[in-house]
């Protein structure tokens, strides 16, 4: 079976992140965000203050296995939530 192109096998997706405990957490976000930066295409954070949290929002451009390390390893931070949504671009 032949194997798909790179560009066929990335996904265009979406990953929440919410972060509780900013004070904790955000320094390491960050790092890990930059580790994974070629992977984010745009990037948009909300300081929730009414909630006390803060919500990051990333446009991805990856493969799943990527998107996934990427998203296993923020969510392993403590006070760290991500869901992600991937599509395959058309």
């Amino acid at each position: 079976m032949p194997t798909q192109p790179q560009s066929l096998s990335k996904r265009i997706g979406v990953v929440a992140i919410l972060i509780a405990d900013r004070q904790a957490a955000v320094a390491r976000v960050n790092e890990l965000l930059s580790e994974f930066g070629g992977l984010i295409v745009g990037r948009l954070g909300v300081p929730y203050r009414e909630r006390n949290v803060s919500v990051i929002a990333l446009l991805v451009d990856g493969t799943t296995d990527e998107i996934g390390a990427m998203t296993g390893r923020l969510g392993a931070v403590r006070g760290v939530k991500t869901k992600s949504l991937l599509l395959s671009p058309p």
